[in-house]
């Protein structure tokens, strides 16, 4: 089932109604997937400075100290903001990948949920409504953002299981249907020396398009690589720093929905997501062509 909402802001007078309008498009599309559900939101970047953002089963335990800590172990300038079970540790850019490898030795059981200049994730098992007030969502600003509602029909309804997922800095994305060849392109993955954390097939698709990426592809370029590559059915929307893009199977199956102003463009499973959106009534509005690429950048 699942529900995914998208929203990439032209306009930038907008970008302080990023959070709340995301959150209200997330909540419409609750009965699609209401036992989890997660935001990746593109905020502001500082010149030098990328984010960390992490999950903790026991937050008191996991974040008292840490930032002294890490401090001690990296020797930089480290800021750490909690945020229910999440923490976003603010640090150098330069030291990031540092910071991962001290946060495995010094806190272990903590969950990496994003890493990049600008992007922040946070996901949570329960209704989309309630996990978005829990990291007050509503109050995020950005320049574009990604949502996802969670029925969980494979799997098991755990934090780790949810969407986004993100396998690059600043990569996300979002999933609705199933891919057949997960586990074959995960073993293929790994022998590239590209690792995932959870069993959810949707994983593998991010760290697939991580992987293309990385090996020189665009996101568009990446996007149609998987056409080819990645077997079922499946909506793709994923991020990056300064993009925003959109692909369906050939099939086409899964239900989608998109509308474009001089404003935004906007993503929805359904278009009841989309019709609080500003100037709704007056948007180009289409359903995304199978095996069709749709990007937008910055």
């Amino acid at each position: 089932m699942c529900g995914i909402v998208g929203l990439f802001l032209k306009d930038k007078a907008l970008q302080p109604e990023l959070g709340r309008m995301l959150t209200d498009m997330l909540i419409t599309m609750s009965d699609r997937g209401p036992d989890s559900a997660g935001i990746a939101i593109y905020g502001a970047a500082e010149a030098g400075r990328a984010k960390l953002t992490i999950q903790a089963h026991d937050p008191d335990m996991i974040f008292t100290g840490l930032a002294n800590e890490l401090r001690d172990e990296l020797d930089v300038d480290i800021s750490l903001r909690v945020k229910d079970t999440h923490a976003v540790i603010d640090l150098p850019e330069s030291k990031l990948q540092a910071a991962r490898a001290a946060l495995k030795k010094l806190r272990p059981a903590a969950r990496v949920m994003s890493a990049g200049e600008v992007m922040e994730i946070y996901k949570e098992v329960g209704l989309p409504g309630d996990v978005a007030a829990r990291f007050d969502i509503p109050k995020l600003e950005g320049s574009h953002g990604i949502g996802h509602t969670r029925m969980a029909t494979e799997s098991a309804v755990t934090t780790l299981g949810a969407h986004p997922f993100s396998t690059g800095a600043d990569q996300c994305l979002v999933h609705n249907g199933s891919l057949s060849n997960h586990n074959s392109l995960r073993r293929k993955l790994a022998r590239e020396g590209v690792g995932v954390e959870s069993e959810n097939d949707s994983e593998v698709a991010a760290a697939y398009l991580s992987w293309k990426m990385q090996e020189g592809s665009t996101l568009a370029e990446a996007l149609e690589s998987g056409l080819d590559d990645l077997d079922g059915f499946y909506t793709f929307v994923v991020g990056t720093k300064d993009g925003f893009g959109v692909v369906r199977d050939p099939i086409a199956c899964k239900p989608a929905v998109m509308a474009e102003t001089d404003q935004y463009v906007a993503f929805g499973s359904e278009y009841r997501a989309l019709v609080n959106l500003p100037g709704i009534e007056d948007a180009r509005v289409w359903e995304p062509e199978p095996a069709t690429v749709y990007f937008w950048k910055h």
